[in-house]
């Protein structure tokens, strides 16, 4: 099903594309995944809509707790967090930094968004099973209008990468491409 429609004020959010993450095997190339989002956040800029540049800074405490956390485990390098130079960071981008698999609990991303008059996100990122779905699954719980362009996203599984495009993301949203949100963004 082809996208319908980007509302007037609608915001990019690109997930955990970050070195650290972006290092490890996934099921589509990860170059890809970059350089379509990439696309994405410089179209969503030239039209002066928000770019929001989501990245893990660490696991939430608690349950969740794993390896880095575990006495004797290696500790991640330095520029682990930093995000991927193909991406581009602008001064007008926002950041949020975030603990855990979605980008609304604990970060003011909701508030943010508000703020700025955003009714509609578009959800890119890494991984698709895990952050962006659970981004997606907030935002629409948010009452946000939900987008997913499908190939600026990746999953360490394509059997999970596929469950959550054919099976979860239908129900929170419109999928489609990046060249087909590009589309909608040059009518806004």
């Amino acid at each position: 099903m082809a996208l319908s429609t980007l509302d007037p004020k609608t915001a990019l959010i690109v997930i955990d594309l970050q070195k650290a993450i972006a290092a490890l095997p996934a099921a589509h190339p990860i170059a890809e995944v970059a350089a379509n989002a990439a696309r994405l956040a410089n179209a969503f800029r030239a039209r002066g809509l928000p770019v929001v540049l989501v990245r893990a800074t660490g696991i939430a405490p608690g349950r969740t707790e794993r390896s880095f956390s575990r006495p004797g485990a290696p500790l991640p390098p330095a520029d682990a967090a930093d995000l991927l130079p193909e991406l581009n960071q602008q001064d007008t981008d926002h950041e949020i930094l975030k603990q855990t698999w979605g980008a609304f609990m604990r970060t003011g991303l909701d508030e943010l968004l508000r703020s700025l008059g955003v009714t509609q996100v578009v959800v890119v990122g890494v991984a698709t099973s895990f952050g962006v779905e659970s981004t997606a699954r907030q935002a629409y719980e948010h009452g946000y209008h939900v987008t997913l362009a499908t190939d600026a996203m990746t999953d360490f599984s394509a059997e999970a990468h596929e469950n959550s495009v054919v099976r979860v993301f239908p129900a929170l949203g419109e999928t489609g491409t990046t060249d087909e949100v590009l589309k909608l963004v040059e009518t806004i």
